[in-house]
């Protein structure tokens, strides 16, 4: 078999089980099993594969026809414009998260000390204290398998960052000027529903937001004064449909300038509130 044939075959196999991407997934498969980049796979396209590459490509197909989530295969997402490693106990960075970093980012000035609540592989966290000069910050998440991929991450890129097990505020004592988080929000009955990739393979503790999706957020706007500096800021990743309630929330609790920003689809992805 040929590194062209390969990538058809694989494209086939993904197609047919109903992953949504068959053919970016097949040759991002086939570059991890081969050790190959895009520039050598042009240039030996149709050459003969192994036998051990092409063994390993197959439990690559096999593992990702089974819907494991292909950034649990390759161990690894780009975010922002920066890598990070992620595993079975972490959510997988996404696209809409983005909007947040940016928006902190906004608000973010020199000697701003940054809390991230429900922190998982980092992400947040890193990506700010990357792009913001002379910040520093703590990442807090009650899964000590997320606190350890975190900690990998700020390694990986090159950031020097706090990261501690809590229960949300459980083991926080100090106060900082901004609180950002992408706490747990999909309703528990809603998560059954959602692609297999994420009901069966993302970690339930990060996704469930319990019955009406809206109890983390709750519990931070209700704790969060004790660790917040006064004219420190509260950034909150939300669901699409969430922007009214959590704004409301985060107005009878005294916040203010509350509002909320829209992601690149145009949906209600950010609400911000200042003490």
């Amino acid at each position: 078999m040929t590194y062209c044939e390969a990538v058809a075959a694989g494209e086939k196999i993904l197609n047919n089980v109903g992953i949504s991407d068959p053919r970016i997934d097949s040759w991002l498969l086939l570059e991890m099993a081969c050790k190959i980049d895009r520039n050598f796979y042009y240039m030996h396209m149709d050459e003969e594969m192994t036998s051990e590459q092409i063994e390993e490509f197959k439990s690559l197909l096999k593992k990702r026809g089974e819907h494991i989530p292909l950034q649990y295969i390759t161990g690894e997402q780009e975010f922002m414009g920066l890598t990070f490693h992620v595993n079975s106990h972490v959510l997988i960075p996404r696209q809409d998260t983005e909007t947040l970093v940016e928006e902190a980012l906004k608000l973010v000035k020199p000697g701003m000390k940054i809390m991230d609540m429900c922190t998982g592989s980092g992400c947040i966290l890193i990506s700010i204290l990357k792009n913001a000069k002379d910040t520093s910050g703590c990442g807090f998440d009650i899964s000590k398998q997320a606190i350890n991929v975190a900690k990998e991450n700020a390694k990986l890129n090159e950031v020097v960052a706090d990261f501690e097990k809590s229960d949300l505020f459980e083991h926080v004592t100090e106060r900082y000027d901004m609180i950002v988080s992408n706490p747990p929000y999909i309703k528990t009955d809603e998560i059954v529903k959602l692609m297999p990739e994420v009901s069966e393979f993302e970690p339930v503790q990060a996704l469930d937001g319990k019955e009406d999706g809206l109890f983390f957020y709750r519990k931070i706007i209700k704790e969060c004064r004790d660790y917040l500096n006064p004219g420190g800021y509260v950034l909150f990743e939300i669901g699409y449909d969430q922007g009214e309630d959590v704004s409301e929330m985060m107005k009878y609790a005294g916040f203010l300038n509350v509002h909320v920003v829209k992601d690149l689809a145009r949906n209600d992805r950010v609400v911000i509130g200042m003490l």
